[in-house]
């Protein structure tokens, strides 16, 4: 009487079926899908918003885990098809603590920057792009904000000699 052959009875069969080179063939494949299995899970995964500004063709990028803010933009250049332009995280928009980061873009159609969410933490800051590079108000949640009925401490503003005697003119003038 013969017995069936059970699943581990099966793999051992296929096994010493196998020519020595396949078995290393195999055993390099494995290893090779394992770790592309790690470098991908180790990736800074990615989130983008469009600016809503409705004339302007500039969209944000953020790391979903550091909150580093970027973003980029199509340009005519004489001769060419045109150039991608890049703004680099500047002031604020650098890595924060890590979270779980998001962009949300306004509905007000002027708009030219896109708000940073952390949605664990519920905090939030305003990042848009000045110059050369990308900057990010200081991240705030609901619960930090001041109202206007509230007694905040006064600003702390720093004086800057004039040099202009002549004041800019207003429209009242």
């Amino acid at each position: 009487m013969r017995l069936k052959p059970t699943l581990p009875n099966r793999i051992h069969a296929i096994f010493t079926r196998m020519a020595a080179s396949q078995l290393v063939s195999l055993r390099g494949r494995i290893a090779v899908g394992g770790s592309a299995l790690v470098l991908l899970s180790a990736a800074s995964p990615f989130s983008f918003a469009p600016a809503p500004q409705l004339d302007l063709n500039r969209i944000y990028r953020v790391n979903t885990t550091t909150g580093e803010v970027g973003a980029c933009q199509y340009g005519l250049k004489e001769g060419t098809i045109g150039v991608t332009f890049c703004f680099p995280a500047g002031e604020g928009a650098g890595a924060q603590a890590l979270g779980e980061y998001g962009l949300v873009s306004s509905s007000h159609t002027r708009e030219s920057g896109v708000f940073r969410v952390n949605y664990r933490t519920g905090e939030i800051s305003s990042c848009y792009v000045f110059n050369t590079h990308v900057v990010c108000t200081p991240q705030l949640s609901a619960a930090e904000t001041t109202t206007p009925s509230s007694k905040a401490a006064p600003a702390q503003t720093q004086i800057t000699p004039q040099t202009d005697t002549n004041p800019p003119a207003t429209p009242a003038q």
